[in-house]
């Protein structure tokens, strides 16, 4: 692998273990669920890791200039996932933040008369600049979520030849199961393999009971159900949608981080296990690996680093990731090429497919009503009645120009409106070069 330095990184990472919970295995809404101590120290590990690796002075990918005592807001993004799974997503956020910049006796502050005030616990350092997704808002981290096409997509799956097939053959398995899971189905489009691994970590009588292979059995036929769900043959087909959601903003971290005046390095999306899926379809990173073909771990953490060639020219990206509670981040090859790969091969792979705004989600996922797509709706529907109401010739010779504006006014109006529900919309408010030159980076090339 040829040299290279640093320039910043794009972090995904997964929540840490929590409470059992139930998805629909058809549109994947989710009941609520809780972060568990077990989940808070695996994310505050996480970030300690991290931490070591990039805001650290003596690592060869420390980001250069980056803070590294102080929580610095300039040089950090934060988003973390407010949805399916309840506070799980965002209190594994705040948990990560806390290993990455821990307690410091250097947060204090000397008053008027010369007294130093250390801040509680030894200096505890409120990141509170953590974005709470609401994915009523932003449905960039759960493009899955409410989408008529992948349930369509995902109901099909089910009736694949492909499905019945494995569906036969796990059938002896699946029928050895009934005494373990509490009187849930057993049928291979439900996730049992959740409920199972929950207990294993949870219930000692569970897990004494439980035979030594089925939950490796169970993990199996899990990453199978989930990985063909959540990718696609083709990198637009609407399997990925969980990707071609989260897309938009990792492009705009990239641009963020190549521009020199831009002092934000370091961007992290806390998420669910459905991005990484898409993700590692999208790219190729499954297709050349496929032991990755399947649900990452627990605080599991995909790095995209962008690093500049020491001879100069283009940056390129290097994929690392870390399963969980693997010791180190591994580098994997991606976009069917070996180690670091250009910036615009990255861009040319998963550009055409990315879902840029909330009308283009709308769209895709043939939704009127849902998500923003209503606010949508109705203002094309009150900006279409009022161009065509009918209005005498007199009238219209007063009015002609007024009308015209009006209805440019609310189709304007609408635009802003949807553009505060625009993925990635918070990445391109803090993406910027000055006040009044926003960045954003063109996805499609065709826009």
């Amino acid at each position: 692998m040829s040299q290279t330095d640093i320039i910043g990184v794009v972090l995904l990472v997964r929540h840490g273990d929590r409470q059992g919970f139930y998805q629909d295995p058809t549109t994947y809404t989710a009941t609520a669920t809780q972060l568990t101590p077990l989940g808070n120290q695996q994310e505050f590990q996480l970030g300690g890791y991290l931490r070591s690796i990039y805001l650290n002075e003596s690592s060869p990918s420390y980001i250069p200039g980056i803070s590294t005592g102080l929580f610095n807001q300039s040089q950090v993004y934060i988003r973390a996932d407010l949805g399916g799974e309840g506070g799980v997503i965002y209190d594994s956020c705040v948990s990560l933040t806390q290993g990455l910049w821990p307690a410091t006796i250097s947060n204090n502050i000397t008053l008027a008369n010369g007294t130093t005030i250390v801040a509680p616990l030894g200096g505890y350092q409120e990141t509170n600049q953590v974005d709470a997704v609401d994915p009523d808002l932003d449905v960039s981290l759960e493009g899955f979520l409410d989408c008529n096409t992948f349930n369509t997509h995902t109901s099909e799956f089910y009736d694949t030849p492909e499905f019945q097939q494995m569906a036969e053959q796990s059938a002896s398995f699946l029928q050895l199961l009934p005494p373990y899971l509490d009187g849930r189905s057993v049928a291979l489009q439900n996730m049992i393999f959740d409920y199972m691994n929950v207990n294993s970590i949870h219930n000692a009588t569970f897990d004494q009971a439980l035979p030594s292979t089925f939950l490796a059995q169970a993990r199996a036929l899990a990453n199978w159900h989930e990985y063909n769900v959540f990718s696609d043959s083709s990198v637009t087909g609407i399997g990925n949608i969980a990707g071609q959601a989260i897309v938009p903003s990792i492009l705009d971290a990239f641009e963020g981080i190549v521009d020199p005046t831009n002092p934000v390095k370091m961007m992290i999306s806390a998420v669910a296990y459905k991005p990484f899926l898409s993700l590692f379809n999208m790219t190729g990173i499954a297709a050349a690996s496929p032991q990755l073909a399947g649900i990452v771990d627990y605080a599991a953490a995909t790095a995209f680093e962008v690093r500049q060639p020491a001879s100069g020219g283009e940056p390129v990206i290097r994929f690392n990731f870390k399963n969980g509670t693997d010791t180190e981040f591994t580098t994997w090859n991606f976009l069917n090429g070996t180690g670091d790969m250009p910036l615009s091969a990255f861009i040319d792979a998963v550009a055409p497919a990315a879902v840029n705004t909330t009308a283009d989600w709308c769209n895709v996922c043939q939704n009127s009503q849902d998500r923003g797509c209503g606010a949508l709706t109705l203002a094309a529907q009150q900006a279409r009645s009022a161009a065509l109401s009918p209005i005498s010739p007199v009238g219209a010779g007063f009015l002609g120009a007024g009308l015209t504006l009006a209805v440019v006014a609310m189709l304007l109006g609408a635009l802003a409106f949807l553009r505060l529900l625009s993925i990635g919309k918070v990445s391109r408010r803090r993406y910027s070069r000055g006040e009044d030159d926003e960045v954003e980076l063109r996805k499609n090339p065709t826009q």
